[in-house]
Formats: structure tokens, sequence, C-alpha cells
């Protein structure tokens, strides 16, 4: 691959923000914006496991439409409203990526652009086999 790929997923906000659901860039790796729990337009019920559920959910369909999946993933990010939901966004986080063991972060964030969100993720993926190499030193 010599060139950068975007796609979408119709989310409301990137049209009016102007931004894609996802990046990939020459040499393998895929970045995917923040995800939240908006399916089809509207905020999916439901509490801070569903909604990261849903938010992952988001994340691989992106990823699918480049090509990668759930093994991919090397980086999660997920940004939460409350201490409190720390155990059942973790325990989403585990079910989800117990095999795979990317590198993860939580971060505490003071809100969203809707209060109803309670999680937004931030998924990485890689893929060797672009026309870059990286070697180690």
């Amino acid at each position: 691959m010599s060139e950068v790929r975007r796609v979408g997923s119709g989310g409301p906000w990137e049209e009016a923000f102007g931004y894609s659901r996802a990046v990939q860039l020459p040499g393998g790796l895929v970045l995917v914006s923040g995800c939240t729990s908006v399916v089809d337009g509207e905020i999916a019920a439901g509490g801070p496991y569903e909604q990261t559920v849903n938010a992952f959910n988001v994340a691989f369909a992106a990823l699918e439409k480049l090509g990668l999946g759930r093994d991919d993933v090397v980086r999660t990010r997920m940004y939460l409203t409350h201490a409190r939901d720390v155990d059942d966004i973790g325990r989403a986080h585990k079910e989800l990526f117990d095999a795979v063991r990317p590198a993860a972060s939580m971060i505490i964030v003071s809100g969203f652009v809707d209060p109803s969100l309670v999680v937004e993720v931030e998924v990485e993926a890689f893929r060797p086999g672009g026309d870059e190499e990286v070697s180690a030193p």
C-alpha cells in the first residue's frame, strides 16, 4: 500500500466535524477515531459495559472495511466520565481483547458531546505488509 486510505462509518459527527472513522497509513498502521455507543445515528441505551461493547463494535466495523480485525489491534484507549465505571468498562475490554492483549489506557475525562455517553474508545491496529519497513536499531 503506498497511499493513505480513509473510511467513514456514517456517524453523525463525521461529516459535521470533518473527520474519518479510520485512517490506514502506508506500512500497515490503522488509526480509528474515537467511537461511542452510537448505532444507526442514535445513542444506544445501556450502562458503561454495554456502551463499551457498542463503541468497540463501531471500531471493529471500521477495521473490517480496511480488511483488519480484532486480532490486529495493538492499542486501545478508553475515555470514561466516572471512576466508578472502571470495572464495567474493564470487564468489557477483557471480554473483547483477552486473547489479543493490546496495550491499553483508561483515562477519566470531564464529559463528551452528549452527556448520556459515559465512554469513548480509540483503537490502533497494525497489519504488516505495507511498503514501509521499520527496523529496530
